[in-house]
């Protein structure tokens, strides 16, 4: 290659490599706590022009750069707990959309075949590795779209396949493709029409809720933090709420006792607390299990202070609450990683309570839809996310978990309610329509009157499973024909 092709060559692939990472950065921007949601279909449209006509090593690179400029800075939070694992996910979940961009047909059929690699990429994404990394994603971009109900349907990968199908709406448009344009308009018209009759559950009763915010700063961790001053602003929080009252929620791990929770202390003046509220109380406690378990769990006392059910965490946060290969990475470890292994539960995610039935997500599990399922098919007629986001940096995590609660609103017909140490706690109703939400570190305690459902959407009974099915019949339809789709004659180069 000459000079001057050589610095042709390096000077356009500069530019694409710019535009990349700069499509990229839009769906990023698109997603909580910045919430540009528009930007999410400008970004996939210009994903879409990048891969047009280009040979499969040059569509993996452009899927590279795209999924790096959205995932860089939509996960920058990680930083602050480890440099080299947050280096480690972008790469790695980069690498998953360049494969995106290498599989996707270069031709025209791209408009059909890039919402269902999307679509695979998510369900890809959000269980693996070590279960899943559902963060950043495009649902949780979309929640306030007009198009947000269709996870009603057939989930978030759902939500997912019709953004991404209007970007392709968009992109044929403006090549004039007007026959392909209105195809995929009407089959997202269709799936939004689907959402618009689909069942959504109904109202069974009502309940009277106080979520008690503890309040303190942000940014702190466990081995810097002593349990008994959050136990303390939570108790002293708790002396906010007013009466009548009949259940009353607090944070996740908000109870962190040294041996067992049924020995404590702490169980005693929460019998006390619920006594004196004469309300059902739902608590988020730590014990010691051995010297190397631990349980995170939900525990509900009745008005009368007796204990009367618990839900263990199932959903676990990998180099949070257990360590995977320990005997490998411990040795490397920073300190922050856990000493002792989260034991994993193993029950639905109900808690049988004086107050009915209720559904729980302990923080992490709401990301992951197959929690929020398990506990509306399980019975649960309200979802309750008691969670701690007190550790995070910046409010990245805390807007994406907002954000998360009002997918899982959606999906199931369900009121969520959702309780943090120090932010953000709210309630949030079936439409996914958020209220009182907190502000960071503040303490309060918000009280609302929420409907108690029952009933299922057809996401609770379907699950994941045929919207992906639907995404390999569709990419595998789009590949076929592409093979059959005469290739026109490259042009030779000089």
């Amino acid at each position: 290659m000459s000079s001057p092709k050589l610095a042709v060559w390096a000077r356009t692939s500069g530019w694409t490599a710019a535009g990349s990472l700069a499509a990229g950065g839009l769906v990023a921007l698109s997603m909580p706590p910045w919430g540009w949601w528009p930007l999410a279909l400008v970004g996939l449209v210009a994903f879409e022009r990048l891969l047009a006509d280009q040979p499969v090593w040059a569509r993996a690179w452009r899927g590279f750069g795209f999924g790096a400029g959205w995932l860089f800075p939509a996960t920058f939070w990680m930083v602050d707990f480890t440099l080299p694992g947050y280096l480690a996910v972008c790469v790695v979940f980069s690498v998953l959309y360049g494969l995106v961009g290498a599989t996707c047909p270069p031709g025209l059929i791209r408009w059909l075949a890039l919402p269902s690699l999307f679509v695979l990429a998510g369900a890809i994404r959000w269980r693996w590795p070590f279960g899943g990394v559902p963060l950043a994603t495009l649902p949780m971009s979309q929640v306030d779209t007009p198009w947000a109900a269709t996870v009603r349907v057939l989930g978030p990968l759902l939500l997912v396949a019709v953004c991404v199908a209007i970007a392709m709406v968009l992109g044929a448009v403006l090549e004039r493709q007007w026959r392909a344009a209105l195809m995929l308009a009407s089959v997202v018209v269709g799936f939004w029409g689907w959402a618009a009759l689909a069942p959504q559950g109904s109202a069974s009763g009502t309940i009277d809720v106080a979520v008690v915010q503890g309040g303190g700063p942000q940014r702190t961790r466990a081995a810097n933090t002593e349990p008994g001053v959050v136990f303390e602003r939570h108790l002293e929080a708790s002396q906010l709420v007013q009466k009548p009252v009949e259940l009353v929620v607090w944070p996740e791990d908000v109870v962190d006792v040294h041996g067992l929770f049924a020995n404590s202390e702490e169980r005693l003046r929460l019998a006390e607390l619920t006594t004196k509220l004469n309300a059902t109380l739902v608590a988020g406690v730590v014990e010691d299990v051995s010297a190397t378990e631990a349980a995170n769990f939900a525990a509900v006392f009745a008005p009368d202070g007796t204990l009367v059910d618990r839900y263990d965490k199932v959903r676990l946060v990998p180099f949070g609450e257990y360590v995977p290969l320990r005997s490998l990475i411990e040795p490397l470890a920073p300190d922050y990683l856990p000493a002792r292994d989260m034991r994993r539960g193993d029950t639905p995610a109900v808690l049988d309570t004086p107050v009915g039935r209720l559904g729980v997500s302990i923080s992490w599990e709401i990301f992951f839809e197959d929690r929020a399922r398990d506990a509306i098919g399980n019975g649960g007629e309200v979802l309750l996310n008691p969670t701690n986001g007190a550790s995070y940096w910046l409010t990245i995590v805390q807007t994406q978990q907002i954000a998360s609660s009002r997918l899982r609103a959606l999906e199931t017909g369900r009121w969520v309610v959702q309780s943090a140490p120090t932010g953000f706690s709210a309630f949030i109703d079936p439409d996914g329509k958020v209220y009182q939400r907190t502000a960071v570190s503040e303490r309060k305690v918000i009280q609302s009157e929420i409907e108690l459902r029952t009933g299922q959407t057809l996401a609770t009974r379907a699950g994941p499973w045929p919207m992906t099915a639907l995404a390999l019949a569709a990419l595998l339809a789009a590949w076929i024909a592409h093979q059959r789709t005469p290739t026109p004659p490259r042009r030779k180069s000089d």
